[in-house]
């Protein structure tokens, strides 16, 4: 395997790619002169050469004997054709290219699918349209350069995005306070905690029980780092009777949402509402206007004893001072119509501010909107760069309201801010007045989702010191002050919800399944492990072929959750035995024998995938 990158998601997936699956990696960075974002890399560097210490001093205290996981790095400027084939391109199996640079990814993959057809590409690419043209080419190059036939073996490509693979888990964490959601073929799903049964109770297993927490456990969304597989830890994927014998512990069960599913308030679109046309003040001005013109009207119809309707009519004509002066009549009538002008002297100035607040509100409808008045129960997000663009639509497709906070006017986020009409305030989060005018002291949660971690930190402080209790979640890289910063704040703040997201931790688990040539959905955390769910041809399997989806199950491993069906097909043992029928057919029953063309969703840890994958994991060690 072959890694190049600039940041700190390549030194995670190459920690990933050998400690979980014990491949010969080559990691190919930029020399330390010419590294992106320098304190990060460095920082993340040294967790992944930790983590890499850590595994191989496991397996050394274990016996095993194996010569697995080792690795080399290279340092290079740039992925040249020289430099790829000093990493041992032409001999690779998979090779991930994932600079921050679109181009950069582009070309040296374009190179290296020259150097080698057969070859695994896995590029990180930011521009998804781009994304889907660059992987039919470069499949088509590979099919033509190596005859195009079934079994040739020619590479597959396979585009990803760091922000696209971490904006769900963001996006969900401001809204149900967890990250545990995976998007499958567009359901969502949920990995719910359950507290213990009480005695007598039976626990609604969901979909499935995924996993049983750590009876001790009482941190179970803490921030990111290194998983724990000490015996207190968490057992995943247990069968029915560890679950069933389970006492204690609380479990985490798969649940099916829909999008619908946040009980927030939903967002407008299009033309604007009356209360944005005009403001509250002028509103009372109006309402007042209303209440004058009614009284004058009543008591002309108790003065003069007119009809209500005629009445009214006398009165808007004195109003608007076109009436004939009431110099003959009586002294009531003098005066109710000196009134009457008198309110159409002040409603003058009142009609001209409506008709200028709704001429101006018309016309900024296409720039960037400021927080509607009396907005409340919204998402206050900062930052949008590339993460915080992508888990903007994400929060939108859902209907959930959204306040942006940004300082720089030409971030790549603003014109989908334009588009989709959310409110953005322009302005650095740390000045005083910027988070009381996204109404911090109002919102629901908080995404800090900026790239320097201090700024995150320091828009969390303050927001919490403006509303104790609103719900916090911070992108932070560093792994060490991301859990200094976690255990600060919740211990500051018991009866609020934080939580602290690094973009790498949750992308890298995707990044390395890919390379080894499965389709990753997604990943779900279970306290400091990880739990992966891929769609995986059943052929070529014998451990999912031919058997039933019960016999399939390999507990503490893998569990087939699901069958996926093209538009129309049926799947015939399935219909029989009465599931429902839809693209991605859930429940299962454990008699449903899986054939060579079924494809399906499974839920796996990272040593279990690598088994079914036919490479054996480091024993001991599930990192």
């Amino acid at each position: 395997m072959v890694v190049c990158g600039d940041d700190g998601l390549a030194h995670r997936l190459a920690a990933e790619l050998r400690g979980v699956y014990r491949e010969q990696v080559t990691l190919v960075v930029p020399p330390s002169g010419h590294r992106v974002r320098q304190p990060v890399v460095g920082r993340a560097r040294a967790a992944s050469a930790a983590l890499l210490d850590m595994v191989n001093a496991a397996v050394n205290r274990s016996g095993n004997g194996d010569q697995g996981g080792t690795g080399r790095e290279l340092e290079a400027t740039e992925p040249t054709e020289d430099v790829l084939a000093d990493a041992g391109v032409e001999r690779a199996t998979a090779l991930a290219l994932v600079y921050d640079d679109d181009e950069t990814n582009i070309r040296a993959a374009l190179t290296a699918r020259r150097l080698n057809p057969r070859l695994r590409l896995v590029l990180r690419l930011y521009n998804r349209r781009l994304g889907q043209h660059i992987e039919e080419l470069l499949d088509q190059s590979a099919a033509l350069a190596t005859d195009g036939g079934p079994g040739s073996g020619s590479g597959s490509t396979t585009v990803l995005s760091d922000a696209d693979t971490a904006a769900p888990a963001l996006a969900a964490t401001a809204l149900v306070g967890t990250s545990k959601i995976v998007e499958a073929d567009g359901i969502l799903l949920r990995a719910v905690e359950r507290n213990p049964p009480r005695p007598g109770e039976v626990a609604d297993p969901g979909l499935c029980t995924l996993a049983l927490l750590s009876a001790t456990s009482n941190d179970p969304a803490g921030a990111d780092g290194s998983e724990d597989s000490g015996e207190q830890g968490p057992q995943l994927l247990p069968d029915a009777a560890a679950v069933e014998a389970a006492t204690g512990r609380g479990t985490v069960a798969l649940e099916q949402v829909s999008y619908s599913g946040p009980p927030l308030p939903a967002g407008r679109a299009g033309v604007p509402a009356f209360g944005e046309l005009f403001s509250r003040r002028l509103r009372w001005s109006l309402a007042g206007l209303a209440a004058c013109v009614v009284a004058l009207a009543v008591a002309l119809m108790v003065v003069t004893g007119d009809h209500p309707l005629h009445a009214t009519y006398v009165t808007l004509l004195d109003l608007f001072s076109i009436n004939e002066p009431a110099h003959n009549d009586d002294i009531g009538r003098q005066i109710l119509q000196l009134l009457s002008g008198f309110v159409g002297l002040l409603l003058l100035p009142v009609l001209l501010a409506a008709v200028l607040e709704a001429l101006g509100t018309f016309r900024t409808a296409s720039s960037l909107r400021k927080p509607p008045r009396g907005l409340g129960g919204h998402v206050v997000l900062l930052g949008l760069g590339k993460i915080g663009t992508r888990v903007l639509t994400r929060l939108r497709e859902m209907d959930i309201p959204v306040v942006c906070v940004e300082a720089d006017p030409e971030a790549r986020g603003m014109a989908t801010a334009r588009r989709l009409r959310v409110p953005v305030v322009l302005g650095d989060v740390t000045q005083e007045g910027v988070l009381e005018a996204a109404k911090i002291h109002r919102a629901h949660s908080l995404l800090a989702l900026t790239s320097v971690d201090t700024t995150n930190l320091e828009a969390v402080l303050y927001a919490r010191s403006v509303r104790s209790r609103v719900r916090v979640v911070l992108r932070l890289y560093d792994d060490d002050f991301a859990t200094a910063a976690y255990r600060t704040l919740r211990a500051a703040h018991p009866s609020a919800l934080t939580r602290s997201r690094s973009v790498t931790h949750l992308a890298a688990p995707s990044f390395a399944g890919a390379m080894m040539g499965r389709q990753i959905l997604g990943a779900i955390p279970v306290e400091r492990r990880v739990l992966l769910f891929a769609a995986v041809e059943v052929a070529g399997h014998p451990q999912l072929e031919g058997k039933t989806v019960g016999e399939a199950f390999r507990a503490g491993a893998w569990r087939v959750l699901a069958l996926e069906v093209s538009d129309g097909e049926r799947g015939e043992g399935a219909v029989q035995q009465g599931v429902r029928e839809s693209r991605l057919v859930w429940e299962l029953p454990d008699t449903y024998v899986l054939r060579g063309s079924d494809r399906v969703v499974l839920a796996a840890t990272r040593r279990g995938l690598a088994e079914l994958l036919g490479r054996r994991a480091r024993r001991g060690v599930d990192v």
